[in-house]
């Protein structure tokens, strides 16, 4: 384990030191309460410059992204990000501008904004955007106001139900459930797609809309997609769209055209902004026109003058849901993205990603169990089901194991409709090469489960720590570090 800062601090080593304060000792009324004050100085790690520089250097190299190698999990979480998207969004134009900034001497970054809302409505098939929301799961979150206020709105109160498929995305109940619904679970058919008789037995006047992936998150297209929006229209619900698997469509088919009224983007997957560290996100709403005035304000518009402007003028507004206007960074290099590749770029990346997927289902299929075994998308689901039954080698198992191999492990046991899964979504930007290597260790790890399970068991033992009690790390927590006491 590499020592903490607190560790490697050594007493009078400090190579920096502040100046005295110019404030007085006491500052009469503005004093701080006795009580408030420490007896004794905080406990600071006392290291020099270069110490300090190296701590954090090692720490940077115990990480793992997908500037390093192959990132099995995808768009859905990371996927390469060209590096001219960063030179853009350091531009001074870009970087030093304040939001607080009169509008006509930020007319720049308002043309981008406006143009890339005009990018996303046609990707979409939308007819207006809100850049706001700060991620997908805001997004989720702004999508469902809207449907409620839109509901409000036409005194059609009594829909209080917002149906969720239960291959869906772990947000999705949740942000049905935090915008104040009942969340109804719609049941899957034996294909992996939603069960047509389960959804229209839960259609009712009480149903404000339908939350849907699609591709969904077995990496398959929903066939029925247009009967599903006319069933979901026809009991006066509205259709939502998760983009969280855009990357799968994107250039090819439209949620618009599919017959969904509301969609969020991830910007920070779909369109290159590395999504890894927590942050920072971008989950832009797009609607049709007839739900247009229930958007988040202001919303930037082009004068007959020529000129951008912030519009607040929108009565039916659900409010503002982010400070300003959005995480205006991660905007400029999703624009970048876009206008780099252009719409057959974008096209041919989607094109591209769906292929590579299909080439790791089918060079994996007779190694490991693939439960919905067709034509997919973006990703796929595959299963140590074989394994666990021949040599008691669970998924969680084989995502150890390739941490060994140098790989991030894949999204293991999700979706959960899936017992030991794995979802496997190789991205547009993987050579064949790569993807040959990535095959050849996923076999070889399947050969180890048979012949030398312990291995497998063991896994991973080139790391500094092995496996931890993820359940006790996850509940109880430690955020801080705390001092021992000498004797």
């Amino acid at each position: 384990m590499p020592e903490l800062l607190f560790e490697k601090g050594v007493k009078g080593s400090n190579a920096f030191t502040l100046p005295p304060s110019e404030l007085p000792a006491d500052t009469g009324e503005f004093s701080l309460p006795a009580e408030h004050l420490r007896d004794l100085p905080p406990a600071i790690p006392e290291l020099s410059e270069v110490e300090v520089v190296r701590h954090y250097m090692g720490l940077s190299h115990l990480a793992y992204g997908v500037d390093d190698g192959m990132y099995p999990l995808g768009s859905c979480t990371m996927k390469y990000n060209p590096k001219i998207n960063e030179w853009a969004a350091r531009l001074p134009g870009f970087a030093d501008i304040h939001p607080l900034q009169p509008e006509n001497s930020v007319q720049g970054a308002m043309a981008m904004l406006y143009e890339l809302e005009g990018m996303l409505n046609e990707i979409g098939g939308m007819d207006r955007f809100t850049l706001q929301p700060a991620a997908g799961a805001h997004g989720e979150f702004v999508g469902i106001r809207i449907i409620r206020a839109y509901h409000m709105h036409r005194d059609d109160d009594k829909r209080t139900v917002i149906l969720v498929p239960d291959s869906a995305h772990g947000t999705n109940p949740a942000t049905a459930s935090a915008a104040g619904f009942k969340m109804v679970e719609v049941k899957s058919d034996p294909l992996g797609m939603v069960d047509m008789d389960d959804l229209k037995h839960k259609l009712n006047d009480e149903v404000a809309g339908l939350m849907l992936t699609n591709p969904n998150t077995l990496g398959l297209f929903e066939k029925n997609i247009v009967e599903i929006a006319r069933l979901v229209h026809e009991a006066g619900g509205l259709l939502y769209y998760d983009g969280a698997n855009l990357n799968a469509v994107m250039g090819v088919s439209r949620p618009g055209d599919m017959g969904f009224d509301i969609v969020h983007y991830n910007l920070h997957k779909t369109f290159a902004t590395p999504h890894g560290g927590g942050g920072p996100g971008s989950g832009p709403v797009g609607v049709k026109a007839f739900l247009a005035d229930f958007l988040p304000r202001p919303t930037v518009e082009l004068g007959e003058d020529g000129k951008y402007f912030f519009d607040y003028d929108h009565p039916l507004s659900i409010g503002k849901v982010k400070s300003f206007y959005g995480n205006f960074g991660v905007m400029v290099k999703a624009y970048a993205y876009i206008k780099a590749l252009g719409a057959e770029g974008i096209k041919d990346a989607c094109v591209q990603a769906v292929l590579n997927a299909n080439y790791l289902r089918h060079h994996l299929a007779d190694t490991y169990d693939i439960p919905y075994n067709v034509l997919c998308k973006h990703e796929f689901v595959a299963t140590a089901r074989r394994q666990l039954e021949e040599s008691h080698i669970s998924t969680m198992d084989i995502a150890k194991r390739l941490i060994d191999y140098g790989y991030h492990p894949p999204t293991v046991y999700f979706p959960l409709i899936v017992k030991e899964a794995m979802m496997l979504e190789p991205t547009e930007t993987e050579s064949r090469e790569r993807l040959d290597e990535f095959i050849a260790v996923m076999k070889n790890i399947a050969r180890e489960a048979k012949e030398t399970p312990d291995i497998v068991h063991a896994a991973p033992t080139r790391t500094i720590i092995g496996r931890v009690d993820e359940v006790t790390a996850a509940r109880h927590p430690v955020l801080s570090y705390q001092e021992e006491k000498q004797a």
